[in-house]
């Protein structure tokens, strides 16, 4: 199926992993605004884990072997932290706590410079496959680690692989016990790992089964003709085309009238990282495609969009005083 909107060509099919997907792209000229002083600040944020602890290499690198593993992360993130610095852009660091713990002057680097650490959780274990205990335990000792590395209070949170759906849901009360007051963790789309499909897209609150309140910053969908398509960043930023993710990313903050959120791990930027072949096809198409393109599309995205750290691009949504509790959570997954 071919649609067309706006100087834009965008080749549709059906129900891959769920969702409706473009799959090819052509662009007839239309010129894209450079960013100024009124355009949006979108959140950058940097997921920082290696190479070996993704979610689709998890059948092949367990995580006993994680440590005989070459950690690639520290020259990655080192990469990401002086592109930054030349596009004077401040993003908000997801920490690993695996990683803090084994690289804390990275993570001491990245806080002097003036960007924001916020935790990722310890072991990049999905969450709704741990037990309440172990991600009770995880997520206080994630927190403390950063903290007591940076000297600076951690207020923000992402689960790995966005792993806080339906079934999970429990895990934003024991966010709020931690200290967390805002998360970004649930991706509006539906995914064979992660989402709540018809979640609000735009900043939220959620009142938790005990009353907690925790803020959202969802990750970013556009809406074409009638399909809800991620436009986050990641894999989906390394698949699509860049004239096409860049049209996503502008529609769905209404064509630059409010900030969306971005995201990337170090490890998408580094083509020469080990290959696992005997992962599956499909593993190997989501962990490797273009990532010798990455960093260059990274580049441009940084010259075509305003961007800063999370809370700073939160606090500059207008503001919304909707309020979505629990159980309207699990109605809409």
């Amino acid at each position: 199926m071919l649609l067309k909107t706006s100087g834009l060509r965008l080749i549709v099919i059906g129900n891959y992993l769920g969702e409706n997907q473009i799959i090819g792209v052509s662009w007839e000229g239309v010129p894209m605004p450079r960013p100024d002083a009124r355009s949006p600040l979108h959140a950058m944020s940097i997921d920082v884990e290696d190479y070996f602890h993704v979610a689709a290499l998890s059948h092949v690198i367990k995580p006993s072997q994680w440590d005989s593993l070459p950690s690639r992360v520290v020259q990655n993130t080192e990469r990401l932290l002086e592109l930054f610095k030349q596009y004077d852009v401040k993003s908000t660091f997801f920490v690993l706590g695996w990683v803090a713990e084994r690289f804390p002057d990275l993570i001491r680097k990245l806080s002097d410079d003036g960007h924001e650490i916020a935790s990722h959780g310890y072991s990049h274990q999905l969450i709704y496959n741990q037990s309440r205990e172990i991600f009770r335990e995880e997520t206080i000792r994630s927190k403390k680690l950063l903290e007591d590395i940076t000297g600076n209070p951690v207020h923000g949170y992402r689960a790995a692989s966005y792993s806080i759906t339906r079934e999970s849901l429990w895990a934003l009360d024991i966010l709020c016990e931690a200290g967390f007051n805002w998360d970004s963790s649930i991706f509006p789309i539906r995914h064979d790992r992660y989402g709540i499909p018809d979640s609000p897209k735009a900043p939220y609150s959620i009142q938790t089964e005990s009353g907690n309140v925790i803020r959202e910053f969802p990750l970013t969908t556009a809406k074409v003709f009638g399909l809800s398509v991620p436009a986050a960043g990641g894999g989906y930023f390394r698949q699509f085309p860049y004239p096409l993710f860049r049209y996503l990313f502008r529609n769905a903050s209404g064509f630059g009238t409010h900030p969306q959120m971005f995201y990337l791990h170090p490890w998408e930027i580094d083509p020469d990282q080990p290959r696992y072949n005997n992962a599956s096809w499909l593993s190997r198409f989501r962990h490797y495609t273009n990532l010798d393109q990455c960093y260059g599309r990274l580049e441009t995205l940084l010259q075509d969009f305003r961007f800063g750290t999370v809370s700073e691009s939160y606090n500059a949504y207008d503001p919304d005083e909707s309020l979505t509790r629990n159980s309207q959570m699990v109605r809409l997954a």
